[in-house]
This record gives structure tokens, C-alpha cells and sequence, in this order.
């Protein structure tokens, strides 16, 4: 057994030890921190995981160490309780939900990909492979399969122009056109044959007005709000719009329209007002999962794009976060100004790092009493 520090040494390294945020993941019992370091108990012999449930163990007592094989070759052995040669939880549910994911993709029908039929094949209950499914995707399993059959059907739409619309639905893996059509608002923002046509016939209006931040576009389809952009000039704006509806049909907004536009400024300008608005969001399930954390956070807050990673279970993948923020077609209704780097600077956002200012500036500003609903419209729209 590796010896015990003498008595004078003690403090030291209780010192060291308690001043390193390893220790902090040790008295937490972090299963996040797994993997990421192990530590030994020289009063054991034994080393362990952050996780481990056992007795939290002295500070003057605990060696720090980047892998178990290190930790074997100063003389420790594997605890028995957390066992840290065998895989952590954590990557045992991503492997399983991985499994799962591929199984979902590439199902031929909703059914085949029931939760019942992924909880059995993972050897999990059904309410407990429910919960890591989401934990780690963000998404529940019944959501995931939504947004890849939409995607699906998108790609059969744009990659065979000449099949018919009901042969593109079944192939996607709806079991039934009629069901489908019911919802492909939902699924497409319009309907199949008007998305193949590029959203020709679609009808917008929009209406452009002047806020804090300068110029503001506001646009709304039959479904909800689809944009509200944010620049220097009308012209850019009218200019992008078109861009991203080119088969549309743009309508300018009338007196009614521009009370709703006079509402979406006010939210900019009085942010506690809230802006209780349908949205008429379309993004991929990723994007829409960023989305939501996004509309999770309280205004006059911020979060990094680290920890908007970390809260829809994806740690890793703090670009696409970022990128999901810079395909943000809905200034302030979801809002990405609210993410900043790690270090609490603001970065790149694409209406200007100066408008991310000003709105957090005017977050920060005590909020005018209103009656109104003061939560925002949420993310809901399918992929």
C-alpha cells in the first residue's frame, strides 16, 4: 500500500489538494468530470472515479492523476465500488443512444422505432431510456423521429422532382398521406407541393419600421412570425427577405400588420413585456434544440455558448451552437444576443456586435409594469 504523508506535510496537501477544482469535482460526486481525471486515496490504496459513491476521503489524502493506468503505476488498485476500468455511465448511454439514433434513421415506418421497441433492444425501461434519450439529444425519442421523417421528405421533394408527392411521403415513412397532410403545416411550414415549388404561392407579409437598434423587419406567414430582422437600411432588409422566401409572395403590411410590428418593437425596447406572439420557426432539429435553451434564458442574463452545449446534452459541440445563433432568422424572439464567450465577452452576432450590446443593455434595465404575458413564444414548429 503506497505510504501515508507524514504528519508535517499534512496541511500542505490538504492545502494543494482543496485549492485544485479537481477536489471540487470530487465532493460532487461529478459524473461529468469522468473520464476526465482519476484520483487515489493513500489511506486505501485505492483509486476512483470523480463519480464514486464512496465517503468522500480526506483532502491530505488524495493524489490527482490523468489516467487509471498512471494511477496503477504509483502502486493503487481499482476501487470496487466505482470500478473505473469499466466504461462510465455516461458514455454507456451515448453509446446506447447512438445505437438507438441509427435505429430510428433507418426505420422504414414510425413503427418500427417505437419506445418500447429502443428501450427493449437497449435492455432499459421505457421511462428510463426516455430520460438519457433526451439528455443527450435534447430531444425525445418520438421528437427525433419527427425531424429526421421531415428531413427525409425534404430531401425526397428536392432530389426527385418527377415522383409523386404521395410516393415522397411514404417513402419518408409516414404510414398514412391523410394523417400527414393534417400536420404538414407543421412538418413543412406548407404543404408538400407548395414546399417542392419552392414555397411558391406562399403568402408574407412584412412591414419594416424603425426600433432602438435601427431599421427592423418583421415578416408573418399563415403559421406564425417567420422573421424579424434587424439593420441599417429598409432596402437590406426587404433585400434578405426576399432572399430567404425567393418563390414567395411578398405582400406589404397594412395598418393592422404594423400595430403587430409596433409590438415586436416594444418587446425590443421594454424586453420585460415578453412577446407572446406564434412563431413560425423552421430549422433542423439541432438548430431547434439550440433554440430552446436559447428561450430558456431570462432576460437581463447571458450563458456561453459552452454551456448552451452543455444544457441540450451536446458538451462537444459548442460551434454548432454557434452556428445554430448565426442561422437565427428571429432577432430577439429567440434570443442568440443573450450567448457570449466563456470569459462573459461578446462576440460575433450577425446583426452587429453593437446591437448584442445595446439589447443586453436595455435587458439590464428595470422593466415598465405591463399586464401582458411576460413569457415568449416558444420553439415548437417541427424541423
Amino acid at each position: 500500500m503506497p505510504r501515508t504523508a507524514p504528519t508535517s506535510n499534512k496541511a500542505a496537501q490538504a492545502a494543494a489538494t482543496q485549492a485544485d477544482p479537481r477536489w471540487a469535482a470530487v465532493v460532487a460526486r461529478s459524473a461529468a468530470a469522468d473520464g476526465t481525471f482519476w484520483y487515489s486515496v493513500q489511506t486505501t490504496g485505492v483509486y476512483c472515479r470523480p463519480s464514486c459513491a464512496a465517503r468522500a476521503p480526506r483532502p491530505e489524502n488524495v493524489r490527482f492523476h490523468a489516467s487509471g493506468a498512471e494511477a496503477e503505476a504509483a502502486g493503487f488498485r481499482p476501487c470496487q465500488r466505482c470500478k473505473p476500468r469499466q466504461p462510465t455511465a455516461l458514455s454507456h448511454h451515448a453509446a446506447l443512444v447512438t445505437e438507438a439514433c441509427r435505429s430510428i434513421e433507418t426505420a422504414d415506418n414510425d413503427k418500427a422505432a417505437t419506445l418500447e421497441a429502443l428501450a427493449a433492444r437497449a435492455g432499459l425501461s421505457a421511462s428510463h431510456f426516455h430520460r438519457i434519450f433526451k439528455q443527450a439529444t435534447g430531444l425525445t425519442p418520438k421528437a427525433y423521429a419527427a425531424a429526421h421523417r421531415a428531413q427525409r421528405l425534404r430531401n425526397a421533394l428536392n432530389e426527385s422532382p418527377t415522383a409523386s408527392v404521395t410516393d415522397a411521403i411514404y417513402s419518408a415513412g409516414y404510414q398514412s398521406s391523410s394523417r400527414f397532410y393534417e400536420q404538414s403545416a407543421q412538418v413543412l411550414g406548407m404543404t408538400p407541393s407548395r414546399y417542392r415549388a419552392g414555397g411558391n404561392a406562399l403568402n408574407i407579409r412584412f412591414a419594416i419600421g424603425q426600433c432602438a437598434l435601427g431599421a427592423i423587419l418583421v415578416a408573418q406567414s399563415d403559421q406564425g412570425i417567420c422573421a424579424i430582422l434587424l439593420g441599417d437600411d429598409a432596402d437590406t432588409l426587404a433585400r434578405d427577405l426576399q432572399d430567404r422566401f425567393v418563390q414567395a409572395h411578398l405582400i406589404g403590411g397594412d395598418t393592422a400588420f404594423e400595430a403587430l410590428v409596433a409590438q415586436v418593437v416594444a418587446f425590443v425596447e421594454a424586453p420585460g413585456l415578453g412577446l407572446n406572439l406564434p412563431l413560425d420557426v423552421r430549422g433542423t432539429a439541432f438548430q431547434q434544440r439550440v433554440w430552446r435553451a436559447l428561450q430558456a434564458i431570462p432576460a437581463g442574463q447571458t450563458a456561453s455558448y459552452a454551456e448552451v452545449a452543455e444544457r441540450i446534452g451536446a458538451p462537444t459541440a459548442v460551434r454548432a451552437v454557434a452556428q445554430a445563433c448565426a442561422a437565427n432568422a428571429l432577432a430577439v424572439a429567440i434570443p442568440c444576443h443573450r450567448v457570449v464567450k466563456s470569459d462573459g465577452a461578446l462576440s460575433g452576432y450577425r446583426w452587429g456586435v453593437e446591437r448584442k450590446r445595446k439589447l443586453l443593455d436595455l435587458e439590464s434595465l428595470p422593466s415598465p409594469p405591463s399586464h401582458a404575458p411576460s413569457a415568449s413564444s416558444t420553439v415548437e414548429n417541427a424541423a
